[in-house]
Formats: C-alpha cells, structure tokens, sequence
C-alpha cells in the first residue's frame, strides 16, 4: 500500500495500530517495556550515574515526568492560545473592530 500523502500516511498508521489493538489479548504486557523504558529514562536523567539511593532517585524522577508533563502543558496552552487569537484575528471585521 503507497501512501501519496501525509494523511494518508496518517491513516495507514491509524488503521494498523487498531488492528494490532485488536488483536491484543493483555494490553498491560504489550505495553510493559515501552512504560519501563520511559521510567528509566528519567531515572538515568535525574541520576546519570546511578550513585543516589534508588528511593531518592524514584522520587526526582517523579518530579522530572511531572515536569515533563507540566511542560507539555504549557506549550500545548501557548498554541491554543496562538491558535485562538489567529482565528480570532481573521475572522474579526474592520467594520465590527
């Protein structure tokens, strides 16, 4: 199957992860690695060495991926609110301004 597009490169990719996710049994086990890699790599983030106490490091990586999410957040607010006033700026006439 070519894709001639980026949507329908988008959809190709859509319609085989339902079907993967379809023909899951365990979802937590498909999943268990992908969740593992992403804990470490806070981990090795937060203690590239590996010298502090594996209860300290839980912590400091819990507050990395808070702040990675936190961050996430932050620019996904900044873009709606670009977006918006994009919309808003385009639609606004000089008459009702």
């Amino acid at each position: 199957m070519a894709a001639e597009s980026a949507t329908d490169r988008a959809l190709i990719a859509r319609l085989a992860a339902h079907t993967k996710w379809a023909g899951t049994e365990d979802r937590t086990a498909a999943t268990a690695a992908a969740r593992a890699a992403f804990v470490d790599h806070f981990e090795r983030e937060v203690d590239p060495d590996g010298v502090l106490d594996p209860a300290e490091r839980a912590a400091r990586a819990a507050s990395a991926k808070k702040a990675f999410y936190t961050r996430m957040a932050l620019r996904s607010a900044q873009v709606r609110r670009a977006r918006r006033k994009a919309r808003n700026v385009n639609t606004t006439s000089p008459a009702t301004a």
